[in-house]
């Protein structure tokens, strides 16, 4: 397993998408894996996790972080460097979660709907 992991639905156009663009503007080590290409089993990740949203694992003072959606995204850009760790700071905070967690949450029923989007994209309701 990598130091840090940051996976995602690799089905899901916008979210393949959203993942690349991390890869190419966001220095960290972390690595950025589709689910359905991932020994799920070592991460303790289940199928269904993955494709309801994006999923972060780390280990953290012995045990492994996981966390889903914007917090995610935010441990992800904690694992940056330059303004990008000072972003994911801000973005984990608990008065930015409050408002990040809803707006991850319509992001990801609406993710067909975004640039990029498929029907593929699609989560079951």
């Amino acid at each position: 397993m990598a130091e840090h992991t940051l996976v995602f639905d690799g089905d899901c156009a916008f979210c393949t998408t959203t993942a690349r663009w991390l890869q190419r503007h966001v220095p960290t080590t972390a690595a950025v894996l589709p689910w359905q290409r991932t020994d799920l089993g070592p991460l303790g990740l289940t199928p269904d996790q993955c494709e309801q949203a994006v999923q972060w694992v780390e280990p953290v003072d012995g045990t492994v972080r996981r966390s889903a959606g914007a917090l995610a995204f935010a441990h992800y850009l904690q694992s940056a460097t330059g303004p990008w760790r000072w972003a994911g700071r801000v973005l984990a905070s608990a008065p930015l979660q409050m408002v990040a967690r809803p707006v991850y949450a319509g992001v990801a029923r609406n993710r067909h709907r975004m640039p990029g989007g498929t029907p593929a994209c699609r989560l079951d309701d």
